[in-house]
């Protein structure tokens, strides 16, 4: 038995409709549908959503359990974000490196020699604040929202000297020593 997919998925206030292997959904900040696969099956109870291997299938339990785990997974993360939307965060650290945003355009200085121009996918806002130094990404899509947080990243990754660099605000960065100074 799936330890992930047993669990009941919290609906908040997402309002849910299951028709056969479809699961359509719609709050606040978006609607969808998702598509189980047919060797799972969904049940919804009251204000959660449950969901189960279907009776009569023909995989090996392992293998059942990995696909129910995993499709729990990614139904639980559209519900809470079409409730709720996701909140990712990035911080910005170096003399004169910033970013500022106008509309859907980011554009970041970050000490090269040209300055970096950005444009935002839909579904995605990004905030800054006044010193241009802390991200929000903002997005009803998870996977949406980690992969513009992991291109803006990769246009300046942290180094381990003197700590500059674009970083998750959650990210540790592990500091190394310079050269010895010799006598």
């Amino acid at each position: 038995m799936s330890k992930i997919g047993r669990k009941p998925i919290e609906l908040g206030g997402t309002k849910v409709e299951i028709k056969g292997n479809e699961v359509y959904y719609k709050g606040s900040k978006s609607n969808g549908v998702y598509t189980l696969p047919q060797e799972i099956k969904a049940t919804l109870e009251g204000n959660t959503l449950s969901l189960s291997p279907a009776t009569g299938v023909a995989l090996k339990k392992r293998d059942v359990n990995r696909i129910w785990g995993l499709h729990r997974a990614l139904l639980s993360n559209e519900i809470k974000g079409a409730d709720t939307g996701f909140e990712m965060q990035l911080k910005i650290n170096g003399l004169g490196y910033k970013a500022t945003v106008s509309g859907k355009k980011v554009v970041f200085a970050l000490g090269y020699s040209h300055k970096i121009d950005m444009e935002l996918p839909d579904n995605v806002t990004l905030e800054v604040d006044k010193s241009g130094q802390l991200l929000t990404i903002k997005s009803p899509n998870k996977e949406l929202a980690g992969a513009v947080g992991s291109k803006i990243r990769a246009l300046r990754p942290p180094e381990p000297y003197k700590g500059t660099g674009i970083k998750w605000v959650t990210e540790v960065i592990r500091r190394k020593a310079g050269k010895a100074k010799t006598a």
